[in-house]
């Protein structure tokens, strides 16, 4: 039997164990899709115990907690922290099985240097250790990129933001001080494009003053949005963030697509199809701007947001009750991206899905848009141009993260992979990298050791080094 969760965790064979610990174990981190909050990064924020760095904000934990029937008093409620961590080490020993029992474990052992299992009883020792750490001033936010080998972090922004703290980082001029990290923001305008939703019309106009830009037409918002990109991309932009149920896909004329954004400002209902049109529409534009800067285009598919409405009532979004959805995707996203192709405007782009039954259509469509040279004079293109992004948020254990790098494999070019992300809101999350690559380190080795691919030590460890790191540095810039 082996040790828990000892050196050669999750890694079966001697080629896996090889490539980890020669390869893998060894290379920076390329966080390029996070939700860590700005500012805490600029303050270098400390941690008054490990409650606070570890359950504020997770929702992947509190749904599990509340699986254990913790009322939720105990989850987000009034408790006390100590309180609230005996709940989650109590549903943590139940948690066999899930990535989240040993998401736990490496968190405590890698920042922490804690090796027995978290449990009831071994509850009140661990809070002690842990807070004696936190005091000791070592997991500052600085300390953690420093001890993780943290290359860049690209956090997600909204158009209108300002990024004082993104400047303050890059200038040197925030608390934490000078950094190796880069701390980049990342585009997300779906408030821009939400034309459906509630307060629509609001962040218009929110937007039309951060950009200098008077909205009064879909012409003006593209022109605000374009301002937007180019205040961002100056301060190290390099990817942009859409998050969308299902591609929309629909073809309207330019009066009818007008007549629906004027509709949306007066705080008029908007139907399905000319929401979409004007998605359509705005999402093409984008993608033109994002190609002429270079920057990456990223589609999160398929998650259905706050399902229990009395609980979002209670205690608003993101905070454990969305869910996976399961509508079609291949049609109106093989629309969306050949209208961004005629135009010779569709940028690198990564297509993440939350559904695993979209890993196939996903990944065959991407190959029919990996042609770079979208006018005769370019002769170079961008080695994996479409990327099938890695198993995110429901599907990031080890089932999911196996299924998204065979799926790859089989009909696309693994070896091009950007990668891992963390998709967190915790600076604890980094070792979510490293459970990536030893089951990436595994996946190759089972195949290397099957005799479906020779046991090529120069190829095999640049494989594994560019999916690890170097491919991301090099598509993201």
């Amino acid at each position: 039997m082996k040790a828990f969760l000892d050196d050669d965790f999750l890694l079966e064979t001697g080629t896996a164990r090889s490539l980890y610990h020669g390869i893998a174990k060894h290379e920076p981190i390329y966080d390029f899709h996070c939700h860590l909050i700005p500012s805490h990064i600029a303050e270098n924020k400390r941690f008054a115990n490990i409650t606070e760095l570890w359950l504020a904000g997770d929702h992947y934990k509190w749904r599990m907690m509340r699986a254990m029937g913790f009322d939720e008093y105990y989850i987000t409620g009034g408790a006390s922290d100590y309180e609230k961590f005996i709940a989650w080490a109590r549903t943590v020993e139940q948690l066999i099985g899930n990535p989240l029992y040993h998401w736990t474990h490496l968190e405590l052992q890698r920042y922490f240097d804690i090796h027995e299992p978290l449990t009831a009883k071994t509850a009140p020792s661990i809070w002690e250790k842990a807070n004696a750490v936190l005091a000791g001033g070592s997991l500052s936010v600085k300390a953690i990129f420093e001890k993780f080998s943290v290359h860049t972090v690209g956090t997600t922004d909204d158009p209108i933001d300002s990024l004082e703290y993104h400047a303050a980082i890059a200038a040197g001029t925030a608390p934490i001080g000078k950094i190796r990290s880069r701390v980049i923001p990342s585009f997300r305008p779906d408030k821009a494009l939400n034309i459906d939703k509630a307060g629509f019309a609001g962040y218009i106009e929110r937007l039309s003053a951060a950009s200098g830009i008077p909205i009064r037409s879909v012409s003006d918002l593209i022109n605000a949005l374009e301002n937007r990109v180019d205040f961002f991309t100056a301060h190290g932009c390099r990817a942009s963030d859409h998050a969308l149920e299902y591609p929309p896909f629909a073809l309207a004329d330019e009066g009818a697509i007008e007549a629906a954004f004027q509709a949306a400002r007066s705080g008029q209902p908007i139907d399905t199809r000319a929401a979409d049109a004007y998605k359509t529409r705005v999402l093409v534009e984008l993608a033109r701007i994002y190609t002429n800067h270079n920057m990456v285009m990223q589609f999160h598919i398929a998650a259905i947001r706050a399902v229990n409405s009395r609980m979002l009532q209670r205690l608003g979004p993101d905070t454990g009750y969305d869910a996976v959805h399961d509508l079609q995707v291949s049609a109106p996203l093989a629309g969306l991206l050949d209208l961004m192709e005629q135009a010779g405007a569709l940028p690198k782009t990564v297509l993440y899905s939350l559904n695993p039954k979209d890993y196939y259509p996903l990944a065959t469509i991407m190959g029919g848009f990996q042609d770079n040279c979208s006018k005769p004079e370019h002769r170079e293109g961008v080695r994996g141009k479409m990327q099938l992004g890695s198993a995110w948020w429901f599907c990031d254990h080890r089932n999911g993260m196996e299924e998204q790098l065979n799926v790859l494999a089989d009909v696309g070019l693994l070896s091009a992979f950007v990668g891992m992300l963390t998709d967190s809101r915790s600076f604890l999350s980094y070792p979510r990298h490293e459970y990536f690559r030893r089951i990436l380190c595994n996946v190759i080795g089972s195949w290397v050791e099957n005799g479906e691919y020779p046991a090529d030590m120069e190829t095999l460890p640049a494989i594994v080094k560019n999916i690890s790191f170097g491919n991301a540095l090099s598509y993201f810039g």
